[in-house]
């Protein structure tokens, strides 16, 4: 008996050393070998020794017997275990009812309603009686042709039949102000940020474990307040003024803008200058329905003795604006 423990652990230690570099038909051969030279009771010694089944040694030894040539591959054609996809067919249309319940499931789906992370599919697919993890529904939506995706703006909407006569009589203004060396100016309020200590998207490069330390809630500063900044961008200078607020986005703040702009900058641009002519959204502090926009306009007027003219581009067409391209 202490011969034969002493030969397991030999082959222990064996086994140890040259398993991680053979493929299993190689590992088989060679339990099988061990076996044959111990003789009788060398099947199950060896499957002691290597920690596998007496069943694996037997095959080896069958195979070594046989006089099988090289596979040239580690396992024969279709072994290994067998996909989860393949096991349980009822999977892969399960997940896609879930994943397009309007178009090939129940429209009210527990998910119908929910973020689909894979996570929250392999869940929900457990509860169904379908045993899945998240890394084999994300290799499943792969084989189906899904891909993380965002929203895309994209759809329009309905557009009114005057809509092309909008555009041609905003340009013809802004066409006859230039060309007779009129200022042209496009305006809009930008996004706004909280001004302090805050979390933020941008990234730099810090010595590793030493981030820089900002609030843990987003809470606006009451001494400080929120950075506005309302922009005006010149069309025929091609040039960029952006006044910063730290209280609101009023008419009176707006048009406060436009009249440093035009004190610092658009005075001495266009010193012979009668006119001006504002593009702007049709809503927010410059809309066309806020009646101090037009009252603070009217105030600007008289100081400088501009004769204002303001295009409100027409509702959902915002995004033709001058200024959200060029600044």
């Amino acid at each position: 008996m202490r011969i034969l423990d002493e030969t397991r652990d030999q082959l222990a230690v064996r086994f140890a050393v040259l398993f991680p570099h053979l493929d299993e038909r190689q590992r088989r051969l060679l339990m099988a070998a061990e076996a044959r030279m111990l003789g009788h009771g060398g099947v199950r010694a060896v499957a002691r020794a290597a920690a596998v089944s007496e069943t694996t040694v037997r095959k080896g030894v069958f195979e070594l017997e046989a006089g099988e040539g090289p596979l040239g591959r580690v396992r024969r054609p279709g072994g290994g275990r067998k996909r989860v996809a393949d096991l349980d067919p009822g999977l892969r249309p399960a997940l896609l009812a879930l994943v397009e319940p309007d178009e090939r499931g129940d429209p009210m789906s527990p998910l119908r309603w929910t973020v689909k992370s894979t996570r929250a599919l392999a869940r929900e697919l457990t509860r169904a009686g379908h045993r899945v993890s998240a890394d084999t529904v994300a290799g499943l939506l792969r084989e189906e042709g899904f891909s993380l995706q965002a929203n895309a703006k994209t759809l329009e909407g309905g557009q009114h039949g005057d809509r092309d006569a909008q555009f041609r009589y905003l340009n013809e203004q802004a066409r006859d102000h230039r060309d007779s060396g009129q200022p042209v100016i496009s305006v809009d309020t930008k996004k706004k940020e909280l001004v302090g200590e805050f979390k933020n998207s941008g990234r730099q490069w810090r010595p590793a474990g030493d981030p820089v330390l900002v609030g843990v809630h987003d809470f606006a500063d009451p001494q400080l307040g929120k950075a506005v900044p309302y922009g005006i961008y010149d069309l025929a200078a091609n040039t960029g003024w952006v006044s910063v607020g730290t209280d609101h986005d009023t008419a009176a703040f707006a048009v406060e803008s436009i009249r440093r702009w035009w004190n610092g900058q658009g005075r001495s641009t266009y010193p012979r200058a009668t006119r001006l002519l504002i593009t702007a959204d049709a809503g927010g502090s410059n809309g066309y329905r806020t009646r101090a926009w037009k009252l603070e306009l009217a105030r600007l007027a008289t100081e400088t003795g501009l004769t204002i003219t303001v295009c409100h581009l027409p509702p959902g067409t915002s995004k033709w604006n001058k200024i959200e391209h060029r600044l």
